[in-house]
């Protein structure tokens, strides 16, 4: 069974090994390529590593977005203690900054002790205003214990599942339900696709929200790097026409939708709820037995449609360390400041927002 959320914050050492280690201070250092094998057999030992704290990040946000991966690991007398992973994310638009992940919903520190936690967090410190950013930023699971200004816009929705589907079915809402069985009803069909019949589905549902897009050289590098572990789920109607689809990541026991896409039609046959379903059993099907419905921001549509799912919020702790900044970056669709050029940016062409969308959204993870 996945760790609740309040054993992902615990700390993964005993309380023997905790004080045997506390003799010894932590050493922090920047980590390389030839760090990569001990970096996952250390992530992938930790009760609380997240999918986002997977080595697999650091060549993706380098490649795909330019962004200059600076990953922190603690040692104590030659033995890891303590991992994070940050990126240098440096733009005309949204400043410079060092963050936990971008494009990561979380992925602060992981450590056996709080020792390794401070000593990655003052390194990270003294690194951020080394590189002179705007802010460092550390995006964590739950509750906040740092005395740093934090930003808690945005949750995340988890919930465990049974192998059971008629079980699961019947833990969802009853209205919702119902959305699920006219999905099924109108003969939706969900298959596992690739790339090239989600990415216009994609770009599709943020044009029409005003938001622009990643490219897709995003999920072709997501999908080349955790093979099995990402699955694109499509849904037609019974004329084979794609409606709906979404790519999730498979961690441990646990299936993430990560990122979604439809047309404007899929809304009148329930594609999105039939979608959801059909990840939620086929997940099951697999034995996985955690549901992650990934963070959303507080008040938007989003929120409320996981919300009717019968999921409850957990909060994520976005924390900052301001260095050049004097207050918290607003950088979301949330802002009014942004209103204008959303709406302004629904009104370009597909072809325009696809090929500039790219350019701006790397600041924006």
């Amino acid at each position: 069974m996945t760790t609740s959320v309040d054993a992902r914050a615990e700390e993964s050492a005993s309380p023997d090994r905790t004080s045997q280690a506390m003799a010894a201070t932590p050493v922090v250092r920047e980590a390389g390529d030839t760090d990569a094998a001990p970096w996952a057999q250390y992530v992938d030992a930790h009760s609380g590593a997240s999918i986002f704290h997977d080595w697999k990040w650091r060549a993706i946000l380098r490649e795909v977005f330019g962004h200059r991966p600076r990953y922190l690991i603690a040692e104590r007398e030659g033995r890891i203690v303590g991992v994070l992973p940050l990126a240098e994310v440096r733009t005309a638009l949204f400043g410079h900054a060092l963050v936990s992940l971008p494009f990561c919903s979380w992925a602060g520190p992981l450590q056996d002790d709080r020792q390794a936690e401070s000593a990655l967090e003052h390194h990270a410190i003294a690194l951020a205003e080394s590189l002179g950013v705007d802010q460092l930023e550390l995006r964590q699971l739950g509750p906040s214990h740092r005395d740093w200004p934090t930003q808690d816009l945005y949750v995340a929705f988890m919930r465990e599942i049974s192998g059971d589907h008629d079980e699961n079915l019947n833990a969802i809402p009853r209205k919702q339900r119902a959305m699920v069985r006219k999905g099924i009803k109108a003969g939706l069909t969900g298959t596992i696709e690739d790339v090239d019949a989600f990415f216009p589905l994609y770009a599709d549902n943020v044009h029409r929200h005003g938001t622009p897009p990643c490219s897709r050289r995003f999920f072709d590098a997501m999908q080349s790097a955790f093979g099995p572990q990402c699955e694109i789920l499509i849904v037609r109607d019974p004329q084979g026409t794609p409606l709906s689809g979404v790519l999730s990541l498979i961690h441990r026991n646990e299936v993430f939708p990560f990122y979604a896409g439809d047309t404007a039609a899929a809304r009148h046959c329930a594609a999105n709820d039939f979608k959801y379903w059909e990840v939620m059993r086929r997940a099951a099907d697999q034995g996985l037995r955690q549901f992650n419905y990934g963070r959303s921001k507080r008040g938007t549509g989003s929120f409320s449609f996981k919300k009717n799912w019968g999921f409850e919020p957990t909060a994520l702790s976005y924390d900052f360390h301001l260095v050049r900044a004097d207050s918290i970056p607003q950088n979301n669709p949330n802002n009014p400041k942004y209103r204008l050029m959303i709406e302004a940016w629904r009104r370009m062409p597909r072809w325009a927002v696809n090929r500039l969308g790219p350019l701006i959204v790397r600041g924006l993870g």
